[in-house]
């Protein structure tokens, strides 16, 4: 791993530190003590992500999010928090807020979640990442591993976002053939796909269902 993530974390010994952890665990990590000196240098280190880890500096953190989010929109942010000073998701524009007490593995988990994909072939739609070469997919912070067959279909998908595309086409693209009777075969794939990338696959939002045409997906 050598995706730099910057982590803010104050000196007050009540609360647990993450840094060495996160060494540990095989991060770069850059380390500051106030969301002042973060900011001086984050145009230069260019990091993937930041951990805000509020307790340590006895602050809420919401005021640095916002500073962060404010000077490099985009920015994965994730905000540690106590029980009595954990925000609303309407008070942060964090992308998590983890409230103590959790793991460093959870932590961890979280930012691996969050990290940009490091393939060099990564494919990207609306809210949706492919990593064609890593067969993952990440739509906001979840993150999946596919089979060779669900990429080739999602990257059909993908490349004609916002396009109508027959079922007999997709069986063609994806599956090399023009045997299109066994459309289960189809509609399971469609499924999986929309368990990786929608948050209710019941109601989605992404990859609709055209009745008697096909599928499109809309990003």
């Amino acid at each position: 791993m050598n995706s730099t993530i910057l982590c803010i974390e104050g000196k007050y010994a009540g609360s647990p530190a993450f840094v060495a952890q996160l060494e540990k665990k095989g991060y770069h990590v850059v380390s500051f003590s106030t969301g002042k000196e973060a900011l001086a240098e984050l145009e230069t280190l260019q990091p993937k992500l930041v951990v805000v880890n509020a307790p340590t500096m006895r602050t809420t953190g919401l005021r640095i999010c916002q500073s962060l989010r404010e000077r490099m929109d985009g920015l994965p942010i994730i905000l540690i928090a106590t029980p009595e000073k954990a925000p609303t998701p309407d008070e942060t524009c964090a992308n998590a807020v983890l409230v103590h007490p959790f793991t460093v593995r959870k932590l961890s988990n979280r930012i691996r979640a969050l990290l940009p994909l490091q393939s060099n072939r990564v494919l990207k739609a609306g809210a949706i990442e492919l990593d064609l070469e890593g067969r993952q997919v990440r739509c906001k912070q979840r993150k999946t591993h596919l089979t060779p067959r669900l990429t080739r279909l999602l990257e059909v998908l993908m490349r004609r976002a916002g396009e109508a595309i027959e079922r007999k086409e997709l069986f063609r693209e994806v599956w090399n053939t023009d045997f299109t009777a066994d459309t289960r075969t189809l509609d399971v794939h469609i499924s999986w796909l929309r368990k990786a990338l929608e948050e209710d696959p019941r109601k989605p939002k992404y990859l609709k269902t055209l009745r008697g045409v096909g599928y499109r997906l809309d990003v």
